[in-house]
């Protein structure tokens, strides 16, 4: 790979006043798709995928590369091409994901690039993107994979990308919900240990009273209490715990029902300290 030298690629389209279409919304008939924006723009720099995990460098010297190759070079530099406005770079780095899957370099540019001078990101087709990814029937690791790492783990981060995929929906979360908004709400609740436990206790409530998300509000008190940057109130946490209908002999209940009767560790006591010691650093790595 060398220097990048893709030619334009348009950016993503606005919004479309007449159909009321955001620009996160699912492309139209005979719209490229973010994968497909983005193999183009990878094509612009001689890169072809030839099978699964394999990709063929016309470049000389011409050189077949792995996916891990790709994305330790090109498949992390969707930001720095000039040559597309901001809206295109986006485009092509969800495209990215959608291709190469989970890879750190890969999902965090993008959230470096919020924090950055490009951002903040155009919201629509940021989290649009995101919150139609997660409802897809298939899971997406690198969307979650990016909610946990880059978005939930960064304090100045966490409760605005909580509220964008699921907190400002919470009042959707009913007995009956569309089963995509069950999707999404499940992949968040169970990936949202980070998030401080005030931004997401209203939401983690609401979801209780879904039936058929009782197992996600489960597992997301239980990473609360056990990630390396969980938070959550341990009073709080066993009141969820005891509202939920979960089958008798749910594998780590038992544990974390004691564990959370406890009270909080001490401050620095390992996982799942309680406080919410989430990564407060400058940049999104």
């Amino acid at each position: 790979m060398t220097e990048h030298r893709t030619p334009p690629v348009d950016g993503v389209r606005p919004a479309h006043p007449a159909s009321g279409r955001a620009d996160g919304d699912p492309p139209l008939p005979g719209e490229l798709p973010d994968s497909g924006r983005a193999r183009r723009w990878l094509a612009g720099d001689g890169i072809t995928q030839t099978g699964p995990g394999t990709w063929y460098d016309a470049e000389p010297p011409a050189q077949v590369l792995t996916t891990q190759d790709l994305c330790n070079g090109l498949g992390s530099m969707a930001f720095t091409d000039e040559r597309l406005d901001v809206a295109g770079r986006l485009r092509v780095a969800l495209g990215l994901m959608d291709l190469l899957g989970w890879h750190p370099l890969v999902t965090d540019q993008i959230h470096t690039a919020h924090l950055g001078p490009q951002g903040p990101l155009p919201p629509d087709l940021l989290w649009g993107g995101y919150r139609r990814r997660l409802e897809a029937v298939p899971e997406h690791e690198a969307i979650t994979c990016s909610l946990w790492f880059d978005w939930f783990e960064y304090a100045p981060t966490a409760a605005e990308a909580f509220a964008e995929v699921l907190g400002n929906d919470r009042a959707r979360l009913l007995p009956g919900a569309p089963e995509p908004l069950l999707r999404r709400a499940r992949r968040v609740l169970e990936h949202s240990g980070p998030v401080p436990w005030a931004t997401k206790i209203d939401t983690y409530r609401a979801a209780a009273r879904v039936p058929a998300l009782h197992h996600a509000v489960f597992r997301a008190v239980l990473r609360s209490h056990h990630d390396t940057y969980g938070s959550v109130d341990p009073a709080d946490g066993l009141a969820l715990l005891t509202s939920l209908e979960l089958p008798p002999g749910t594998e780590r209940l038992a544990a974390l029902r004691t564990a959370l009767a406890a009270g909080p560790p001490p401050r620095g006591a390992g996982a799942g300290a309680g406080g919410g010691a989430v990564r407060d650093g400058a940049g999104g790595a």
